[in-house]
Order: structure tokens, then C-alpha cells, then sequence
């Protein structure tokens, strides 16, 4: 089994990206941890993340490029807001404004192709004029343009939106990025903390230069393929399967790439073997956000078969406090879908509110979790009839 004293120098670059980028940004992204940690992750793994809803787009990219920024490569955003045929026109003007501004070469396929980064914003508002070209670049980090093809060396691309797919095309775009996160506003204790944040950013001119690249990055994603996973092959399958039967689709395809993410995991806690707590991953592919509060008990039923220890990634342990609110509207989605369920569905049914009644005893706020158990024992009585 391989062990961290092995690539010592490789590993070496985890300690520094939490060090100089990850810790530094969640100080300036104040109650945004869990999506910088998401951010790192799906660098190393290189996966792409989504953080979706309600927050600005604006804080977005503004985490994006300081992102960007700290490891002092070249980042590049588009925005996929649905295009008139005269904004389409003058898509290739802000392309080469963009490229311009970021001292490259002031054409599209330049910009592409040089990116370290790419930030897709309104991701789920791309149209048919763009999607295609999506698709090739985040399936075969490949830009086309005419007849000349050009690879891309993106490391990671982040998408941004508003809403969740129901067009089928764009639900095939979606399902390219393989973790999501919700993005909310602060909770109302934390709002002094953001504004004092947000105003040192207004003060700051320029960041500390980076010492962190991404020539680093790509050193440490070459580690990935070493990293043991013969510990949890089999934890990960069982908790596959126990997703799927609660009605969450997860195929096969996706199973085996979110194992870079799992190995990612590993490495970012400088280890060169993953571990029971590396599958807190889990949490995160929800397509939507009814599965949250499902995907949160499933994997924290999983980790909790090991005791928490040292070396153990920070968000394995993150996030069991139960949200109220969603749990009250995965209850209600029952309820409404429980009068006209057939025999298969209502197996499916009983089964999703029994994961929610132990979810429930997480909500910290006594008035909510009494409101909530008085909720599901009426659905419980609603089975029986």
C-alpha cells in the first residue's frame, strides 16, 4: 500500500494548496467553506463542479477569479444566457474583450484553449448555438471551431445557475458535472462577518503573489491513479446501491469517475490511501434538491461505521445538522404524491420516509424537529390506511 512518505514532494502541494489558496479564500468568502472545499476538490480530481441557486452570480465569479488569481493562472468566463441572433453577433466582441483584458490573444479559440480555469455562467441557459460546443469542450476538453480542433488545458470547469434543467438536451449538460452545491445567503449572524469580508476586498488592490500554480496542481493530479482505494470498493458499492433504492439515479459511468473524487479526497489530506470518511463526496450529486436531505442521511449513516480521526477530510464531518426547511418540503412532496401512488411507488415512498424520519432528529431547533416528527407520524398513518 502506498503511503505519503512515498511522494512526499507531491503531497506537499495539498499542504500548500489549503495553506495559500483554500484557507485564505474562505476568509474572504465568508460561510462559503463548503464550496471552496468543493472548489479544491474538483481541482485535483479534475471534475467539475455546480453551484446552483439563489445567491448572485456575481459573488460567484468573484470567488471564481480569486480562485484563479491566488494560484496565478489564466481564467475565462461565459456566460450562456440565451442569445439573440444579435447578441449572438456580439458574442465573439465580448470574447475577444474578455481575452483582451487578460493580455491573450484577442480571438475565441485563443481563449479557450489557454484557460486554466473556465467559469460557465448561467450554465443552464445555454442554447442549441452553444451547447454542442460544451459538450465536446467538457467531454473531450476539446475546442472546435470550423475545421480546426484545438486541445484545451482547462484543469476544471465550474458552472453557475439560477434553476435546475428540465429540458432534456440541457439535462445531458448537466450531467457532465458530477458534484453540485447549493449557494445560499449567510445565515443572519454571519452577515456582519460578510459585510467587514466583502469591504477589505474593496480596500485590496492586488493579491499576494502566488506560489502555488497550476503546473503544481497538475504534478498532484498525477497521483491520482496510485491513490489505493482496495478500503472502501466495497463501502462505496453498498452505499451505490442503497442511493439507487432510494430512487436517486446514479449510473455506472458516474460510480466510477466520482472514485477520482474519492482518491482527490485522500489527497488533499495528504494521504495515499482512501478511507470510509472519503466518501462524504456522496453528499453532493444530487440532481434535485429533494435528494439533499436523502443523499446528507445515507452518507452520514456510511461514515458513521468509523470513528472520526485524524487526517479525516473537514467536510466528512461537516453539515449533519439537518436542514428544516428542506426536510419540510421533501414531507410535503410525499404527501402530495401519496394519493395517487401505485404499489411500486408507494414501496419507493415508505422507504424515502424512512430515511427523512431519521434525518429528522438532526434539525437542531426543538420547536422545528417536534413540528417535523409530528409530520411524518401523519404520513406514517397515511401508509397504514
Amino acid at each position: 500500500m502506498s503511503t505519503s512518505v512515498e511522494h512526499p514532494s507531491a503531497l506537499e502541494i495539498a499542504r500548500r494548496l489549503h495553506a495559500e489558496v483554500l484557507d485564505p479564500m474562505k476568509q474572504s468568502f465568508v460561510g462559503k467553506d463548503e464550496i471552496v472545499d468543493l472548489l479544491g476538490l474538483c481541482l485535483v480530481g479534475r471534475r467539475k463542479p455546480v453551484p446552483a441557486r439563489p445567491s448572485r452570480h456575481g459573488e460567484k465569479r468573484a470567488g471564481f477569479t480569486n480562485f484563479a488569481e491566488r494560484m496565478g493562472g489564466h481564467s475565462f468566463r461565459l456566460s450562456a444566457h440565451p442569445l439573440s441572433p444579435r447578441r449572438m453577433n456580439s458574442l465573439a466582441h465580448s470574447i475577444s474583450a474578455s481575452c483582451a483584458r487578460a493580455s491573450w490573444s484577442p480571438t475565441p479559440k485563443a481563449c479557450w484553449p489557454k484557460a486554466s480555469l473556465v467559469f460557465l455562467d448561467e450554465l443552464l441557459n445555454a442554447n442549441s448555438a452553444i451547447l454542442n460546443s460544451l459538450l465536446l469542450a467538457l467531454n473531450e476538453r476539446l475546442f472546435r471551431r470550423g475545421k480546426e480542433s484545438r486541445r484545451m488545458r482547462a484543469l476544471m470547469f465550474v458552472g453557475a445557475s439560477n434553476h435546475l434543467p428540465e429540458d432534456e438536451a440541457l439535462k445531458a449538460l448537466f450531467d457532465r458535472f458530477l458534484l453540485r452545491v447549493r449557494s445560499n445567503n449567510v445565515a443572519p449572524e454571519q452577515l456582519i462577518a460578510v459585510l467587514d469580508a466583502g469591504w477589505k476586498q474593496q480596500r485590496a488592490e492586488h493579491l499576494p503573489p502566488a506560489t502555488l500554480h497550476f503546473d503544481d496542481v497538475e504534478a498532484l493530479q498525477k497521483l491520482l491513479p496510485l491513490v489505493d482505494l482496495t478500503a472502501v470498493r466495497g463501502p462505496y458499492a453498498e452505499l451505490v446501491q442503497r442511493i439507487r433504492h432510494a430512487g436517486i439515479v446514479l449510473s455506472d459511468r458516474r460510480a466510477v469517475k466520482l472514485q477520482r473524487l474519492i482518491a482527490a479526497s485522500a489527497l488533499l489530506c495528504t494521504r495515499m490511501a482512501a478511507r470510509l470518511s472519503d466518501l462524504w463526496v456522496l453528499k453532493h450529486i444530487w440532481d434535485t434538491e429533494e435528494q439533499c436531505e436523502v443523499l446528507q442521511s445515507l452518507v452520514n449513516t456510511a461514515l458513521g461505521q468509523e470513528a472520526a480521526a485524524g487526517g479525516d477530510h473537514p467536510r466528512s464531518r461537516a453539515g449533519e445538522e439537518a436542514d428544516a426547511e428542506h426536510l419540510a418540503r421533501d414531507l410535503e412532496a410525499i404527501a402530495a404524491q401519496l394519493p395517487k401512488a401505485d404499489a411500486t411507488e408507494l414501496a419507493y415512498l415508505r422507504d424515502r420516509l424512512g430515511i427523512l424520519d431519521g434525518r429528522c432528529q438532526w434539525v437542531a431547533d426543538q420547536q422545528q424537529r417536534e413540528f417535523l416528527a409530528q409530520k411524518v407520524a401523519e404520513l406514517w398513518t397515511q401508509f397504514k390506511r
